[in-house]
């Protein structure tokens, strides 16, 4: 399985490109998007390095497939943010994760939603049988009822993905990021050694 470029009424997802690093640092660059991811945002060249690792498109091992989107506005072009998927499992079984992030200053438009709609029928049309979402139980996307989307619905709800809260330790403290994000950090390292 390999990204393909998406569209959907006001954007369309291009696969990702080193390229696209330069672009993606101005996007990223606000410390609130790492309030439930942790980290802080990257420079141009750990950008670069990053999308480096992630165009290869698959896991050393083979297991897992990595997918990939820069986001862009169909009326002007910009870019808004990521979709990401992880593909796992045999070709009959297929098991997707997917994640997002839309910058600061392009969020509260509905752009994450219609990406992730977008994202998830592809990957229903290829085939995953299980996508799952890893969202925070914090994060306005989980649908709260404490946040502004809990009238709306989450993105999860809204998609028929189901939000994943992180798991709770023995001490019942959350983990702070999502385990989706957590895995895709621990692979991205493994691939710097």
């Amino acid at each position: 399985m390999i990204a393909k470029r998406l569209e959907s009424h006001r954007l369309f997802l291009e696969p990702l490109r080193v390229e696209h690093a330069q672009e993606m640092v101005a996007v990223l660059d606000d410390q609130t998007l790492h309030t439930f991811t942790g980290g802080e945002p990257d420079t141009a060249d750990e950008l670069r390095r990053r999308y480096q690792r992630q165009v290869v498109g698959r896991s050393s091992d083979g297991t897992e497939t990595w997918l990939n989107w820069v986001l862009r506005r169909c009326d002007n072009g910009a870019a808004v943010g990521l979709v990401q998927a992880t593909v796992t499992g045999p070709a009959d079984q297929l098991r997707a994760e997917v994640a997002w992030v839309v910058g600061t200053a392009q969020q509260h438009q509905g752009f994450a939603r219609e990406a992730a709609r977008v994202v998830v029928d592809w990957l229903r049309e290829q085939g995953a049988a299980v996508i799952v979402a890893h969202v925070h139980p914090d994060h306005r996307a989980f649908g709260c009822a404490n946040t502004p989307n809990a009238s709306r619905g989450s993105i999860g709800r809204t998609l028929a993905v189901p939000p994943i809260r992180p798991p709770v330790h023995a001490d019942r403290t959350r983990v702070s990021r999502p385990r989706a994000a957590a895995d895709h950090r621990r692979n991205l390292a493994s691939r710097r050694a």
